[in-house]
């Protein structure tokens, strides 16, 4: 069930954030989904078990994940999303493991085998022919929302190696609520710094209501306590398997929903990026 919900509910966020951004200002709009995720968590917990066996350090090491998954990590993606498709924003995300092997090639200064290197070289050519795209990126902004991605990449990166050798809250949900906390304290901050312009929340479409609904219930409280679970059991290169599915989820509600393009070079793009994932997510280290 866990990683049904990293591969396929993760997957369908991606369309309910690019609904959401077109009335609610990024930051705004990721605050607002963790902070009511994250009240929702904690009510819970405090009318349950209370906030029981949790040291210091364990709660300032999830504040601080919060902050890196959150913050940096989801909040730049909504941003992205004002600029770029939901399914192209998404199908960048398969390049997380190409990400997460090369940074810990660098932090633990393991040697990487043929495979290993040969995943690294095939993901940067599916990479290549995806942002190479006249079709998909044409405007400034566009590339921006690229770069801001790739940007995100490098936080959840971080934020999985963090978490995998970190002492975390011994609840999974507890964890999820104050890293849920701390992210959108994060992003109110931010938003304040970038001086989005307010939210009129009284003329927002019914799918704006939806869209956030989905993303607080299904998309914060389940999926992100089923990656907690999942980052603390399994290694993070098997927790960024996700990035299987969740392309081929988003492109397909993209596509579907929201008319978005995907050419005969997405497809292509996609098949070789897969199959460099493909071979970094088997490679067995020396």
């Amino acid at each position: 069930m866990s990683f049904f919900a990293i591969y396929f509910i993760w997957g369908s966020t991606y369309l309910f954030v690019a609904f959401a951004v077109e009335e609610i200002p990024p930051f705004i709009l990721a605050s607002c989904r963790f902070f009511v995720a994250s009240a929702l968590v904690l009510s819970f917990i405090i009318l349950t078990s209370g906030f029981k066996n949790i040291t210091r350090q364990q709660l300032i090491n999830s504040a601080i994940a919060g902050v890196l998954f959150l913050g940096i990590g989801n909040g730049g993606m909504s941003y992205a999303l004002q600029y770029i498709d939901s399914g192209y924003a998404c199908l960048l995300t398969a390049a997380q493991p190409l990400f997460l092997l090369l940074m810990m090639w660098a932090l633990d200064r393991k040697p990487l085998n043929i495979k290993a290197w040969l995943g690294v070289f095939i993901g940067m050519i599916g990479m290549y022919l995806l942002v190479g795209q006249d079709t998909i990126v044409l405007s400034k902004m566009e590339w921006v929302g690229t770069a801001v991605i790739m940007g995100c990449l490098i936080s959840w990166g971080i934020g999985s190696l963090y978490v995998n050798r970190r002492p975390m809250p011994p609840s999974y949900l507890l964890n999820t609520g104050i890293q849920m906390l701390t992210g959108g304290m994060f992003l109110i901050f931010v938003s304040y710094l970038v001086q989005e312009p307010s939210t009129s929340w009284t003329s927002l479409k019914p799918i704006t209501w939806i869209s956030l609904s989905v993303l607080v219930i299904f998309g914060s409280i389940i999926a992100f306590t089923a990656f907690n679970f999942l980052l603390k059991h399994v290694s993070p290169e098997k927790v960024s398997t996700a990035t299987y599915i969740n392309p081929m989820v988003a492109l397909a509600l993209g596509y579907y929903f929201r008319d978005e393009i995907i050419t005969l070079q997405t497809i292509i793009a996609a098949i070789v990026l897969f199959i460099g994932v493909y071979f970094i997510s088997t490679n067995k280290p020396k």
